[in-house]
């Protein structure tokens, strides 16, 4: 499990940069969002929608260990 996660966040952080070359071009939804200080939200959304996901994820991968242990123990 450790170790996907760090290659997931290997990938996600090598993907950073390819991001990073786009964000020259001017977004004008980005810039008024910065402007209202609703960008925080935006990001809390996110944030709070990617937490969800790993602990959903990290919740089934353990049930299904226990079930594969107790089908083992059988």
């Amino acid at each position: 499990m450790f170790r996907t996660l760090v290659v997931f966040f290997a990938l996600l952080l090598s993907s950073l940069t390819v991001f990073a070359q786009g964000a020259s071009a001017d977004v004008e939804m980005a810039d008024r969002l910065r402007a209202d200080g609703k960008i925080w939200v935006v990001v809390a959304v996110i944030a709070a929608t990617f937490f969800g996901i790993i602990f959903y994820l990290t919740r089934l991968d353990s049930k299904i260990s226990k079930l594969e242990k107790e089908i083992k123990n059988k």
